[in-house]
């Protein structure tokens, strides 16, 4: 289930290395890594049966979608396999769910013409009802999105405190998404699973892939529970880092 991700912008070309090793020993489904490392990225991890993934228009969507076309053909020529997308948030605040659709359905296009798969990133904690969310689920549907995505990891907002963090992936955004869309498209949890528990209820609740940088902890623990014959119990996700 697990996309190993390798966004953080203070993340090294050794740190880059070492998560590709660390993705390899865990075998996860993929690596989600900044886009200039794709290449190296692929290299490495060729014959592992793990993929090689990258962002678009990353973390916040607004890039034109001339520039999120460009940045895929390289991300695919490079190697890339999977691609997370971030929509245009503000367009869909404004309502153009014209300029939406086509900015998706371009992306979706460019990738599956390299036979690549497209992730379409929400940033939930961004919207602010759950129509909006609905409305994506099916838009990105059309526009021919292999999975839907609730955050980038990355979508701070000001909290009462005046502090900055983010909920991620909420149980209830994604009962949400799981029931916006059809069987064909899969749903990807990010943001705030760092833990075994938080893994299985993203499971539960019809997630079939999850962002976290937080890998190698949550599958050391599900090898422990796993040699105790201890069923890992589900908790509350939303609360910690991508």
């Amino acid at each position: 289930m697990i996309d190993h991700s390798l966004l953080h912008p203070t993340l090294t070309d050794k740190e880059l290395e070492e998560g590709c090793a660390l993705a390899a020993e865990y075998q996860v489904a993929s690596v989600c890594i900044k886009p200039y490392f794709v290449s190296r990225a692929a290299k490495r991890l060729k014959g592992t049966g793990v993929a090689t993934g990258t962002v678009i228009g990353f973390p916040h969507g607004s890039n034109l979608t001339e520039i999120k076309r460009f940045e895929t053909e390289a991300a695919c020529r490079d190697g890339a396999t999977e691609i997370d997308m971030v929509i245009n948030i503000g367009k869909a605040l404004s309502g153009d769910w014209r300029y939406v659709e086509e900015d998706i359905r371009a992306i979706c296009a460019d990738a599956h013409g390299w036979e690549a798969i497209v992730k379409v990133i929400f940033e939930n904690d961004f919207l602010p009802n759950d129509e909006i969310k609905r409305r994506l689920c099916q838009i990105s549907e059309a526009a021919g999105a292999d999975f839907v995505k609730t955050s980038t990891g990355f979508g701070f907002v000001k909290q009462p405190g005046g502090n900055f963090n983010y909920k991620g992936a909420t149980e209830e955004d994604l009962k949400l998404m799981r029931a916006a869309c059809s069987a064909r498209v899969q749903v990807k949890a990010a943001g705030g699973v760092r833990d075994l528990a938080s893994l299985v209820q993203v499971r539960e609740l019809g997630a079939t892939r999850c962002g976290t940088s937080a890998t190698k902890a949550i599958l050391d623990e599900y090898r422990k529970s796993e040699g105790s014959s201890k069923e890992p119990t589900s908790a509350s996700v939303g609360s910690g880092g991508y």
